[in-house]
């Protein structure tokens, strides 16, 4: 058990830190001035780069998450 929770341990730590990193490489979607007269949309297709960068997040993001469900149901105190 404790290998189970050591690698869960390790798989948590990583992902985090992998989150962490994808977040962080996403280009910044504020609109700044040109928001006002509605031009910001104007040239803010979505490049392959960027949607790939979304789905990769996004599966880390819930790969961290089954971990960390795991996590506490390994932790779960016992009922009597």
């Amino acid at each position: 058990m404790k290998l189970v929770e050591f690698l869960l341990t390790f798989m948590q730590f990583t992902l985090s830190i992998a989150l962490v990193v994808g977040v962080l490489l996403h280009s910044a979607k504020g609109e700044g001035i040109a928001g006002i007269g509605g031009q910001a949309h104007v040239f803010g297709s979505q490049k392959g780069v960027e949607a790939g960068l979304n789905r990769i997040t996004a599966i880390i993001g819930v790969l961290w998450f089954v971990v960390a469900c795991a996590l506490a149901l390994l932790h779960r105190p016992e009922v009597i």
